[in-house]
């Protein structure tokens, strides 16, 4: 397995550095700025949406739920890192095209694709669309990470099982959570926030 997932990167990765325009593009989308901020204004417009209160109210707790999921995430994915550490792949294999710069923390999992596909899937549980294009934006995210040369394609797929898990988990929780999560947003709502 281990042997596979270096091939698929080698594979991915040597689409680097063919043509400027797609490198560049992929540098910027592989960057920790562009889809976090797309991921944080599509929760900021969540919280403003909906045709009517109970719509909105249903946007709104989702938005905590999928901060919640991407915390907790980030979470498991720090302790994993703690626990276990895989070297990037420009510090195991030879030849590698980097169009990123070098971070030093563990390869596996992917801290980046678990917040995203966290982010993503608790969005998908209150809007299909709006979740859809997460995912899409997710998949694309951790594709351009491995093609930075920064990942390897099981260190993004560990963060996508982990996002995937902890949202499950966090929805449970959203659940027991509810009245607290409503009195909050009722309480914003008196305050015009909301």
């Amino acid at each position: 397995m281990a042997d596979a997932d270096k091939a698929l990167f080698a594979w991915i990765n040597a689409l680097a550095g063919r043509a400027p325009a797609l490198d560049a593009a992929m540098g910027w989308i592989a960057s920790d700025y562009i889809a976090p901020v797309c991921f944080g204004l599509a929760l900021v417009a969540m919280w403003f949406i909906g045709r009517d209160a109970p719509e909105r109210m249903r946007y709104q707790i989702g938005m905590f739920t999928a901060l919640t999921a991407m915390a907790l995430s980030s979470l498991v994915v720090l302790i994993s890192n703690a626990l276990f550490f895989r070297p990037r792949p420009f510090d195991g294999m030879d030849d590698v095209t980097v169009l990123f710069y070098l971070p030093t923390d563990s390869s596996f999992p992917s801290n980046s694709a678990a917040a995203a596909f966290a982010i993503a899937a608790a969005v998908w549980c209150v809007n299909r669309r709006i979740g859809t294009a997460m995912f899409a934006v997710a998949a694309v995210y951790g594709f351009s990470r491995v093609f930075v040369g920064v990942h390897y394609p099981s260190d993004i797929m560990g963060g996508i099982i982990i996002a995937l898990v902890i949202t499950a988990l966090t929805l449970r929780l959203r659940d027991l959570l509810r009245p607290a999560l409503v009195a909050v947003i009722k309480a914003a709502r008196l305050l015009a926030i909301a």
